[in-house]
């Protein structure tokens, strides 16, 4: 029986043995799996999925930027306006001076310089704007006669052919001019619209700034609101130095070309000295655009000598704004490589025109701050308990992790 059970107990134990292997096989099978795809593999696959997440953040956040333009762009103006204002408005403060008239100064201290440089500009456009039209008309004549009398052996039925052209072509496309010149009235109440809104978020950054901001890193978790909060504050202090230093860089640009054109005799010299001025603020294109014009109004006036002399003023003077400005002052404030420059601006002209190349360089900026904050811990190093908010929107969520109102 001992024997019997023995067999039996040991046949129990074979079949046992005999089933337990597929078990573990079976539960070994994923490891084997796992293991088989080389680390390398799994690594690239851990990073493409992340990218990929990233990049469709990436573009829907861009996506809804694009679609609410009319709204993004006047923030972000009243940001950079906000970024001038807020320091000379708390200089006042500083002083003894009331709240409401350090902002009320502030902000009529923008509205007058802005306001009188596009009045004396559009003004001094408009009363050469007749002797502009004729000298062209004039530079026209004399370079169709260069091109008819010149080594070119060009015809007069070529120039009378390519004319023809062009005015047909207009005349196809007048449905097109038509309803762009409908859609001016429209144009022209967005701008109107997006001015005003930039206008009343530039009094509201004035008047309760950090408020405003308690209430964005109040939207985070908790734990993280230390962190956003630093690296805020490091993006604010880089976006108020970028703002100062493009207003010196575009301040030397206008007085060399404007002095350069004025020396030359170029007529317009004050004109050219102020869209040079405002132009600064766009990078690479409007020096681009602004020395162009300048360089067409000398051969218009004067002729191509002098349009060569022009145009060798406007790249001395770009060419040290580029090699001694940009990497002494701007590069200290933005510390953003003069290629990371070039790519964020030939992507923000991609994007978004005119609009993206104004504001791709201090969003490149600030972000590439913020990102740097966050990830060096810089933000701990703030153990001190965080100012008092006076901002209703902030009254019921606690600025920093263990902060409590009152203390």
């Amino acid at each position: 029986m001992t024997d019997s059970t023995g067999r039996k107990r040991g046949r129990v134990s074979r079949g046992a043995a005999e089933v337990q292997p597929p078990a573990q096989q079976a539960g070994s099978a994923p490891r084997d799996v796992a293991d088989s795809i080389p680390f390398g593999m799994r690594l690239a696959a851990g990073w493409s999925w992340r990218l990929l997440l990233i990049g469709g953040v990436l573009a829907v956040v861009v996506f809804l930027i694009i679609q609410l333009r009319l709204i993004v762009i006047p923030i972000l103006v009243a940001v950079l306006i906000g970024a001038l204002l807020v320091p000379f408005s708390g200089f006042l403060q500083n002083h003894r001076w009331p709240k409401w008239l350090s902002v009320l100064t502030a902000m009529l201290s923008a509205l007058v310089v802005v306001g009188g440089l596009l009045t004396l500009g559009i003004w001094q456009i408009v009363r050469g704007s007749d002797e502009l039209a004729a000298q062209t008309l004039v530079a026209w004549d004399r370079f169709r006669d260069s091109l008819l009398n010149g080594p070119f052996h060009i015809t007069e039925a070529q120039l009378n052919d390519w004319a023809d052209q062009l005015i047909q072509s207009v005349q196809q496309d007048t449905g097109v001019l038509l309803s762009g010149a409908l859609s001016v009235t429209t144009t022209f109440g967005h701008f109107l619209a997006g001015m005003l809104l930039a206008l009343f978020a530039t009094l509201f950054i004035l008047i309760d700034g950090r408020g405003i901001w308690n209430w964005i890193v109040g939207i985070f978790p908790r734990r993280g609101r230390a962190a956003i909060d630093g690296a805020g504050q490091a993006g604010w202090a880089t976006l108020q130095n970028f703002v100062k230093v493009q207003i010196l860089v575009a301040t030397i640009d206008a007085i060399g070309i404007g002095l350069g054109a004025f020396f030359l005799g170029v007529p317009l010299a004050v004109p050219i000295a102020i869209l040079v001025f405002l132009g600064s603020f766009i990078p690479i294109v409007g020096a681009v655009i602004t020395g162009a014009l300048a360089v067409f109004v000398a051969l218009v006036y004067l002729g191509f000598w002098q349009a060569v002399i022009m145009l060798g003023i406007v790249l001395l003077v770009q060419q040290v704004e580029g090699h001694v400005l940009q990497p002494l002052i701007m590069g200290t404030a933005v510390k953003v490589h003069p290629l990371g420059v070039v790519v964020a601006v030939a992507t923000g002209s991609l994007v978004a025109g005119i609009p993206g190349a104004l504001f791709a360089v201090p969003v490149a900026a600030v972000v590439n701050v913020m990102i740097l904050s966050v990830a060096s811990g810089a933000w701990k190093n703030d153990a001190g308990p965080p100012p008092p908010v006076r901002s209703a929107l902030w009254r019921t969520v606690p600025q920093r992790p263990g902060y409590k109102r009152g203390e």
